[in-house]
């Protein structure tokens, strides 16, 4: 459940997000994944 962000949903949708705070939190989201994505294939390339 943890892998598929049930627990994460819920914990969002406790309490009210402004708008302009989730636009910072998806952002961050995104950076994060992009960075995640590139660290895994610098890794597979061997830099």
């Amino acid at each position: 459940m943890q892998r598929e962000g049930i627990f994460r949903e819920m914990k969002l949708r406790r309490s009210y997000e402004k708008p302009s705070e989730k636009r910072a939190r998806e952002q961050a989201e995104a950076v994060r994944r992009a960075r995640k994505l590139l660290r895994k294939r610098m890794d597979r390339e061997g830099f």
